[in-house]
């Protein structure tokens, strides 16, 4: 999805905005997975799921997998170096500094890959977390 006739340049953008940007995506992939598998429809029951996927918990786990499976390029990791290691002066309160860095990493890698218009590598990663972490009641 592109708003018509714009193209940012994510290296002009910093960490965080990618992150943001990242957050967003993830979020979508998330909600749409979760909807489409689990056959919940209720919205606490949905977004009580989505937690399993959208939490920095979760989603420094996931990284770490991509990156101990090697299954991102040098390219991908040094954004995720990037991302990791951008300031954001606040964390969330039920996880740890380098948890949330690291989530801010995989959140900064999806935004890049979204403002370089690489959904299909944005398809590969998100594909792999729900294959690797089912959605309940997806019968996998």
């Amino acid at each position: 999805m592109r708003i018509s006739g714009t193209k940012t340049d994510p290296n002009l953008l910093n960490s965080l905005a990618l992150a943001y940007m990242g957050d967003a995506v993830i979020e979508v992939y998330v909600r749409q997975a979760i909807i489409s598998m689990s056959g919940v429809t209720k919205p606490h029951a949905l977004h009580v799921q989505a937690v399993d996927y959208v939490s920095a918990k979760s989603q420094s786990r996931f990284l770490h997998e991509l990156m101990d499976e090697e299954f991102l390029t040098e390219d991908e990791l040094t954004i995720v170096r990037r991302g990791r290691n951008a300031k954001s002066h606040s964390v969330p309160r039920n996880t740890d500094v380098q948890t949330y860095n690291f989530s801010t990493g995989f959140e900064a890698l999806i935004g890049a890959l979204f403002f370089n218009d690489e959904q299909e590598r944005i398809d590969e990663i998100m594909e792999k977390m729900f294959v690797n972490h089912p959605v309940e009641g997806s019968g996998h």
